[in-house]
This record gives structure tokens, sequence and C-alpha cells, in this order.
């Protein structure tokens, strides 16, 4: 729903500018979000291995290519490590592919065609603001926003490589041993140790939690022993 209301949105401003950016432009930063998606390295590398085997599958006696051919296979190789895999972001321009796959513009859009059509990649077309006032076009088109994706076709051609095999029951059996030694650990720590345990990854942060923590241990210490003082006195 919210990205069918983004893209009529995004359509009908485009349409007040009367610009000559392309249908079904999305403004730019609006709608990515619902667009990209975290990617870890395995689908990635999933998705790269599926599509030069659905090429090979797919390329007839005698021919040169197959449904992709191999400039795609050459620009998926470069999607795969331009991918911010964190967010799914990949927003290259034409003009970045040329350069670093070294192939005409046609080429490249031939190429980002037969990915699309065999379900190998999508896009979003996108549109910023040119800055002008008055007379002039007031937005142009900008680099598109792409998302990888693994077609069901291709997939199949991954066999074991489809879905990861399990661990072996004692590998299985040593991590949960070992997770539960560190929470008996954790749980054991201090509070501002423990604080710091959470946050290892981050020392500053850790460092500051860690001295808070060590404040309220101080603190409730404090009121223990005012309480203890007091029964005595009363006593």
């Amino acid at each position: 729903m919210f990205a069918s209301l983004g893209a009529a949105l995004d359509g009908a401003s485009a349409e007040r500018h009367r610009t000559s950016i392309r249908r079904h432009s999305h403004l730019k930063g609006r709608s990515e979000g619902l667009f990209w998606r975290r990617m870890d390295r395995q689908e990635v590398g999933k998705i790269t291995l599926a599509a030069h085997r659905y090429e090979l599958a797919t390329r007839q006696p005698g021919a040169r290519n197959g449904a992709l051919g191999h400039v795609a296979l050459e620009l998926l190789a470069l999607f795969a490590n331009l991918i911010d895999r964190r967010n799914g972001r990949l927003d290259p321009s034409l003009d970045y592919l040329m350069a670093k796959v070294k192939r005409s513009r046609d080429a490249i859009v031939r190429a980002l065609k037969a990915l699309r059509e065999h379900g190998f990649l999508d896009w979003l077309r996108r549109y910023v603001a040119t800055g002008n006032e008055g007379r002039g076009p007031q937005v142009q088109q900008t680099s598109n926003a792409y998302r990888l994706s693994l077609p069901q076709r291709a997939l199949q051609l991954l066999g074991r490589l489809a879905h990861p095999a399990p661990l072996p029951d004692d590998v299985t059996h040593a991590r949960q041993q070992r997770t539960a030694e560190l929470d008996a650990h954790k749980a054991a720590l201090p509070c501002g140790q423990r604080v710091l345990f959470d946050w290892m990854g981050d020392d500053a942060m850790g460092a500051v939690l860690a001295r808070l923590g060590d404040a309220i241990e101080a603190k409730q210490r404090e009121s223990a022993s005012r309480s203890e003082s007091q029964t005595k006195v009363l006593r």
C-alpha cells in the first residue's frame, strides 16, 4: 500500500513539473526504503552463481551466449561488489557502469534489460530537483535504484547449494554449550562489567554505560549500608 501511495505521489509530482523525465519515476530518497532490502554475502553469492548456471543452461548448441549474455554476467559481478549488504543500497549511474565494465551504453542497457527480464534484477527510475528557479526544468532524471533477486527457475539450478546443509550434531551441541557458558558468565558479572560484555564491539559506548552501571551499583550499596545502619540503631 505504501509503495503504491509513494508511486502515485511521485507520478503526480513529476506530472506537475511537466518535464521530460521518464514515466513511473520516483523522487530520489522517497521510495528506496521500501524497495531495497538487506542481503548477506551468501545470498549475493547464490544470485551470481545461479546466473552463471542459468546462462549455461539457456545457451543453445553453437550459440555464443545464453539468455543473459556475458555483459549481463559482468554487470552482475560488479553489482555483487557494489551492493551495500547492510541495507541493499545499489544505485550506480550508467556512466559509472560503462566505465567499470568498459562497454557501450547500448550494451549496458541491453544487459540490464536481460537481467530484469529473467528475474535477476529490478529497478526504480528516479528523479531529483534541479534547483532551477523560474523557467527551465525543475527536475531531472538520475541514476536508478537497483535490487538483486534470485528467480525460482534459476534457484533450482543450484541443487544442494540452494539450501545450506545442516551443521553436524557435535558442532551444534558445542555452540549451544558455549552460548550457555557465556550466559552464565555474563549473569555472574557486576552490572558495569555486564554492560561492557554486551558492548564489546563499541568501546566508547561500553565505557560510558559501564561507568553508569558502576554508579548505580555504588548507589545501591550505599543505600543498603544506610538501611543496615538504621536497623542496628533501632535495635
